[in-house]
C-alpha cells in the first residue's frame, strides 16, 4: 500500500501545500504552515475487498425532471433583513454574516432573534466574545429585555451543541463570533484556522442534522474580507455583509452568496438610540440634505437587485501640482473612472491630464453597476467645466470605449422612483424601449459621449471647456 504523503496548510490563510516551507506563497506569512492530521478511517465500511480496495456504497441516481417545492421560510419580522435572505430564514440553512467591528452585527441579530422570540418561537443567542450581563446591557437599551431569548456566553462547541439538543429544538441559533469558538477535537488554538475550520464543521453538521437556522458571525480584515479560511464561506449557505461608514448613521445589509434567493439585493438601516431601523425609502436617505447647486453634482437612478436607489454623484476636477495627477474614488471603482476619464479625453475633447481629479458617491454607498457612468461623465465635465447641472434631472447610461452610451436594464423603475421623489427630466440613453410619457418625466435621449459634452458645455459660464 502506498504510504500517504502529508499535507500543511496556512493558519493564517487556509492555502495547503504537500511540502513544508517556510514562507507562505498565497499570503506571504512566515512560519505559518502546520501538518494536517491523519484523516481518520471512513465509519461504518470501507472494508477492503479481493484487491485491497475499499468498497463504497450503491446509491441511486435521479434525473433533473421532478417535482420541486420552495424552501420553507421563517420571518424574521425584519422586512429588510427579509429582503436580503430571500424571504426569511430556511430551516436546516447556515448563513455567515461579516462586517467592520461596532458597525451593529449583533444589534441587527439581536432584534432578529427578539423579534421571532415574541412570535412564540425558540431562539438562542450565543456569545463568544461578551458575558451575559453586557448582552442584557444592550438589549435593555433596544428595549428587547422583556423578549424570550435564551442567552449564553460559552466557547466550546461540544457543549453547545449538547446544550443545543436539551428540550425542545430551537428555530434559530445564532453564534457571535466564529472566531472565538473551539473544539477539543482540534489541536489547534482558538481563532486559528484549523479551530475556525473545526469548529464551523461541526456547528453546521449539527444544524444540518436538526434542522435549526444557524447564523456564525465573523470578524473581516482590513481589506473588508471575513477573516479565516475561505472554506467556511463555501461550507454556509449564505454569506452577508455588513457594511456600513462611521460617520453616516445608515447601514447597508449585502448579500454576496445565496443558495436560497438572489445575492444582488440590499437592505438598508438606519443607526438610531433604540437599535437599527428598516429604511424603505433609501433614495429619499441618500438625497437628504443635498447641497445648493453646484458644478460637480449628477443625481444617478441606480438599480440594487429589484429596487430603484437614487444617489448623488460628486466629481472634483482640479489642476494638479504634481507630475502626475491624483484620481481618488470613494464608492466607486477606480478601474472603471480610468476608462471614462480615457473616453471623455479622446472622443469628448477634453483634457483631464494635467488635473486631479476626486470622486464621492454621496452617503457613503458603494455603486457597482456600469449605468453610473453617464452620471460620473456629467459630473466630471460639470464640474470641469463649472456648469451647475440641474437639479431636477437624474442621469444613467452605460459609456463604451467607442464613446458610445448604451441603453441599460431596468430603465422603467429608474423612471418610476425618480418621478416619485419630484424629479423633472432624465438624461438617458438614445436607444433601449420607448417609455412613453416617462412616467410625467421630461427624457432626453444621447447616443454619444459628444452630445453630453457639448450639452454640458451649453450651460457653463464660459466657452471653453478645455
Amino acid at each position: 500500500m502506498a504510504k500517504r504523503r502529508p499535507t500543511y496548510h496556512c493558519q493564517a490563510c487556509g492555502a495547503v501545500y504537500h511540502r513544508w516551507q517556510g514562507k507562505c506563497d498565497a499570503c506571504g506569512t512566515w512560519s505559518s504552515l502546520v501538518e494536517d492530521a491523519q484523516a481518520a478511517p471512513v465509519p461504518g465500511g470501507g472494508r477492503p475487498s479481493s484487491g485491497g480496495r475499499a468498497r463504497g456504497r450503491v446509491f441511486a441516481l435521479e434525473t433533473l425532471k421532478g417535482e420541486t417545492q420552495d424552501a420553507p421560510r421563517i420571518a424574521s419580522g425584519i422586512g429588510e433583513l427579509d429582503r436580503v435572505t430571500g424571504g426569511g430564514f430556511v430551516p436546516g440553512s447556515v448563513l455567515l454574516i461579516g462586517g467592520d467591528p461596532g458597525i451593529g452585527k449583533s444589534t441587527l441579530l439581536m432584534q432578529a432573534c427578539a423579534a421571532l422570540a415574541k412570535a412564540g418561537r425558540r431562539v438562542v443567542y450565543v456569545s463568544g466574545e461578551e458575558s451575559t450581563g453586557q448582552v442584557r446591557l444592550r438589549a435593555e437599551r433596544m428595549g428587547l429585555a422583556e423578549a424570550p431569548v435564551d442567552l449564553a456566553a460559552e466557547t466550546n462547541v461540544e457543549d453547545i451543541v449538547a446544550t443545543l439538543g436539551q428540550g425542545e429544538r430551537p428555530a434559530l441559533v445564532v453564534i457571535d463570533s466564529i472566531q472565538t469558538m473551539w473544539s477539543g477535537e482540534v489541536e489547534s488554538a482558538p481563532g486559528t484556522v484549523t479551530q475556525v475550520r473545526g469548529s464551523a464543521q461541526a456547528l453546521i453538521r449539527y444544524a444540518k442534522t436538526s434542522g435549526v437556522c444557524l447564523i456564525l458571525v465573523g470578524h473581516v480584515t482590513k481589506d473588508g474580507q471575513i477573516a479565516g479560511p475561505r472554506v467556511v464561506e463555501h461550507m454556509v449557505d449564505a454569506v452577508l455583509s455588513f457594511e456600513g461608514e462611521g460617520a453616516h448613521s445608515f447601514r447597508i445589509l449585502r448579500g454576496q452568496k445565496n443558495r436560497f434567493g438572489a445575492t444582488d439585493e440590499i437592505g438598508v438601516f438606519e443607526m438610531t438610540g433604540k437599535g437599527l431601523s428598516e429604511v424603505t425609502n433609501p433614495s429619499a436617505l441618500f438625497l437628504a440634505g443635498r447641497d445648493q447647486p453646484a458644478p460637480g453634482a449628477a443625481v444617478f437612478a441606480g438599480m440594487e437587485g429589484t429596487r430603484p436607489v437614487l444617489v448623488e454623484i460628486q466629481a472634483l476636477v482640479a489642476p494638479t501640482a504634481l507630475g502626475t495627477p491624483r484620481r481618488a474614488v470613494v464608492g466607486w471603482e477606480n478601474s472603471r473612472l480610468a476608462m471614462v476619464l480615457a473616453v471623455l479625453e479622446t472622443h469628448g475633447g477634453l483634457r483631464l491630464g494635467q488635473h486631479d481629479v476626486y470622486l464621492n458617491v454621496a452617503g457613503g454607498l458603494r455603486v457597482n453597476e456600469p449605468a453610473a457612468d453617464v452620471a460620473v461623465a456629467a459630473a466630471l465635465v460639470s464640474s470641469l467645466s463649472g456648469a451647475t447641472l440641474p437639479q431636477e434631472a437624474v442621469y444613467f447610461g452605460e459609456i463604451a470605449l467607442s464613446g458610445a452610451i448604451r441603453p441599460v436594464a431596468v430603465a422603467a423603475a429608474r423612471l418610476r422612483e425618480a418621478a416619485k421623489l419630484g424629479f423633472e427630466a432624465a438624461l438617458m440613453p438614445a436607444g433601449g424601449a420607448d417609455h412613453g410619457d416617462g412616467n410625467g418625466l421630461t427624457l432626453r435621449r444621447f447616443g454619444h459621449v459628444t452630445e453630453l459634452v457639448a450639452d454640458i458645455a451649453a450651460r457653463a459660464p464660459r466657452r471653453d471647456v478645455k
